[in-house]
């Protein structure tokens, strides 16, 4: 299957200045370690009072994607092998998914399926992380090696001399 590559985002204004997508963590401590200091969220802001705690993470561009349920399933089957995700996961684009989901493993997270080439020209790893949230690091696959063909092997262009024509009925 040879899917498109993702078009890029549009530049035309948004209603919607920021997407925050806000995770209550029992175990907070672990949770803005592993997400600030092991994948490597910068942090732009945190409070504290009497009454709670809350980090601010920054996580680059933000988008909602939207799937139905067959197509979540499919995402799944491709990346993982079958069914996994809840109602949401959470993706970052990384520069290595390979890597960075070695790195999180040793952060504490687990490692639900490796990286893994994908239609979208993409190589996709799921971890489960801290405070409960799934996973996918998603980078650019490397380039197909392209096969050197034989020189007897036979150009498939040349096996007809005509073109094809479909049948006049």
């Amino acid at each position: 299957m040879d899917a498109e590559r993702e078009p890029a985002p549009d530049p035309s204004p948004s209603p919607v200045r920021e997407m925050r997508l806000v995770v209550t963590a029992d175990d907070y401590e672990v949770a803005v370690r592993f997400y600030r200091d092991i994948l490597g969220l910068p942090e732009r802001v945190a409070y504290a009072s009497p009454d709670g705690r809350v980090t601010i993470l920054e996580a680059g561009r933000a988008t909602l994607e939207i799937a139905d349920p067959a197509q979540a399933a499919f995402i799944d089957r491709v990346e993982v092998g079958h069914r996994v995700a809840g109602h949401f996961r959470i993706a970052f684009e990384v520069a290595d998914s390979e890597a960075t989901s070695r790195i999180l493993e040793a952060g504490g997270a687990e490692i639900v399926a490796p990286a893994t080439p994908t239609p979208w020209k993409t190589m996709n790893a799921r971890l489960d992380g801290p405070a409960g949230l799934h996973l996918t690091l998603f980078s650019d696959a490397p380039p197909e090696a392209e096969t050197p063909r034989d020189e007897t092997e036979t150009d498939p262009e040349d096996v007809y001399e005509t073109p094809i024509e479909e049948d006049p009925e």
